[in-house]
């Protein structure tokens, strides 16, 4: 099962809003087949271990072991229990069952009612993690909500701009900006709030590293943001959502929210019904507050740099234990997880 989930993660960036699935077919004690879902409306796991199997014949003596329940269903892709039992493949192992309501359960009994002897739960808190993602997105209806940010040894996240010193702090090392674009290419969506896009001009796409640019989201109550901000570039998908109303421009995308009425909680929920199951906040200060006052939160990812500000915008409190930490370059890398704490 092990084996199952770092095949998985391969599709990670690639297969959303799908699940993250990998699949071993074992005869024997032996691998006969691997495989993994590669892509979004590409074949299963299940389908992809199957097709990759050198000894066919083997099929009908072997163990698939795979960390999401096989699907019932026709989507874009026809069931996976039903090759499964195609195939004649007599046991099965499975990770964790599957959250979404068109699957959960069913492929499980659908395998069961056809003679395959099967196992859940294998692995099963590793399997849960792996697709944290998806099943928040399946459960809570929002999308896994992803905070980042960096700070300095002092506990600041930028100096205070003026016209003399109009551009952000470099805070975090080379190294930790090439990590932080390769989550950006993980993530559905990338978020900041209306300041930053006032203050910084960010592209938020991906760009070195090898990826796919997330949906780019922010925030324009007052209809600040000028058409010549790099957010309304064209180069990526972009989401605004503001107080007056729904129109779609070349570039962009507005909507209409209320922004008096739990403007976060209405702008994940939109999201959310976007499939869009991940967004990474990237700032500013006022944005990443907003989301860890009211919970809407499930990790966060901190730099820690060992340089001094000595005086700036500070950085969000915080009063949470890590879960995870490792070096990036000159950076020390806190994880923390919401529901871990």
């Amino acid at each position: 099962m092990k084996r199952c989930l770092e095949l998985a993660q391969h599709g990670m960036g690639w297969v959303a809003p799908n699940p993250m699935v990998g699949c071993v077919i074992v005869h024997n004690d032996k691998r006969i087949a691997e495989g993994w879902h590669r892509q979004y409306g590409g074949p299963h796991a299940e389908a992809d271990a199957i097709n990759n199997c050198l000894h066919p014949e083997l099929l009908h003596e072997s163990t698939l072991y795979v960390n999401l329940e096989p699907c019932a269903h026709f989507g874009k892709t026809p069931p996976c229990a039903d090759l499964i039992i195609e195939k004649k493949i007599p046991y099965v192992v499975i990770g964790c069952q599957d959250p979404n309501p068109l699957v959960r359960g069913k492929g499980v009994r659908k395998l069961i009612e056809a003679g395959v002897d099967v196992k859940i739960g294998i692995e099963e808190e590793a399997s849960l993690f792996l697709n944290r993602r998806f099943i928040t997105s399946m459960k809570e209806q929002r999308p896994y909500v992803i905070l980042k940010w960096a700070q300095s040894a002092d506990g600041f996240i930028d100096h205070v701009r003026s016209e003399e010193n109009p551009s952000p702090a470099g805070i975090s090392s080379a190294d930790s900006l090439k990590l932080s674009h390769q989550w950006r290419a993980d993530e559905a969506a990338i978020m900041v709030g209306t300041n930053t896009v006032l203050a910084d001009n960010p592209r938020l796409t991906v760009r070195h590293v090898t990826g796919t640019n997330p949906v780019r989201v922010t925030f324009d109550r007052r209809g600040r943001i000028p058409h010549s901000a790099a957010i309304l570039d064209g180069s990526a998908p972009t989401i605004v959502f503001n107080a007056e109303k729904n129109y779609t421009t070349e570039w962009a995308e507005f909507v209409c929210i209320d922004f008096d009425e739990n403007p976060l909680g209405q702008a994940l929920a939109e999201l959310n019904e976007r499939r869009l199951q991940s967004v990474l906040v990237e700032g500013g200060a006022a944005i990443l507050k907003q989301f860890v006052e009211t919970g809407l939160w499930d990790e966060a990812r901190v730099f820690y740099a060992s340089a001094e500000l000595r005086q700036g915008v500070p950085a969000p409190e915080f009063p949470y234990a890590a879960t995870e930490s490792f070096h990036s370059g000159t950076d020390m890398v806190k994880i923390f997880y919401r529901n871990k704490q």
